[in-house]
């Protein structure tokens, strides 16, 4: 329980350094949340190169940094579609890259589509310093978080069966249930407070809440990612949590959920227009 408690404390004080920055770059929109969206791209590109490419570590990272980062500031200026045809040659060029170090092309080619694609979605979310893309972000952040905190302290503190111990056996099913459940309730929340267009207050729990599912396979995924790389955190880059891939597993896939939700809610807007 000792180890538990200072564990949690660890977590604590990391995310009392790390989320005010991440809260305030999110807040002010614009070239902040760019240099907080390519700040996190490079970490995690690196952090992809070194759990992927043990042997060319470095060089793997820059590729499918280089890639990630053009792609992320097409979005930013509005070039969606140049973003996405970005995203697939970067991916193909990384994976030549990398097989001329004599890594595995596959994995830098999926780097780069497993970081980029959430992160271009991010910034579309954003839709730079507007109000109406703060609150779909703020959305998805605080369904990740709710549903990544609710999980680790329902299945700390009830315990019970595993949910898939092959690849993750701490997680639990009481985790799990836990982590949806509070999903639902940050997307109602979010919803009611904010100004969602026509997203109602059930639509936005049932968004949360497939959000939250999002969330944990992400989490689960990685952990398939990391069993078959061999390696148990993806990086220490964040006391308490490993790698800055660790924290934002979950949300890389939630992002596409809700991503997919605010399009449906622009279309539904511009066919009663």
């Amino acid at each position: 329980m000792a180890v538990k408690g200072r564990d949690i404390a660890l977590r604590a004080a990391s995310a009392a350094v790390l989320a005010p920055a991440a809260v305030a770059a999110t807040w002010f929109g614009g070239v902040w949340f760019l240099a907080l969206m390519l700040a996190a791209c490079v970490v995690l590109a690196f952090e992809w190169g070194a759990m992927s490419a043990p042997k060319a570590p470095r060089p793997v990272g820059l590729a499918v940094a280089l890639a990630v980062v053009a792609a992320v500031v097409s979005a930013y200026f509005g070039v969606m579609s140049v973003a996405f045809v970005i995203l697939v040659f970067g991916a193909a060029a990384a994976g030549l890259y990398a097989r001329s170090r004599g890594q595995q092309a596959v994995d830098a080619a999926y780097g780069v589509l497993y970081l980029g694609w959430p992160s271009v979605l991010l910034i579309w979310l954003r839709d730079g310093d507007g109000a109406v893309g703060l609150h779909w972000t703020a959305l998805v952040f605080a369904v990740t978080w709710s549903a990544d905190i609710l999980a680790y302290l329902a299945g700390s503190t009830l315990g019970g069966p595993k949910l898939w111990p092959r690849y993750s056996p701490n997680k639990t099913w009481s985790g799990f249930v836990g982590g949806i459940l509070a999903g639902a309730v940050a997307g109602a929340a979010l919803t009611a407070w904010f100004d969602m267009g026509r997203l109602t207050i059930f639509w936005g729990a049932i968004l949360g809440l497939a959000a939250a599912l999002a969330t944990m396979g992400g989490d689960l995924w990685e952990s398939g990612l990391k069993r078959r790389f061999g390696v148990k955190d993806a990086g220490n880059t964040i006391p308490g949590h490993g790698g800055l891939l660790d924290r934002v597993d979950g949300l890389m896939f939630a992002v596409v959920v809700v991503a997919a939700g605010r399009l449906l809610v622009v279309l539904l807007e511009k066919g009663a227009s």
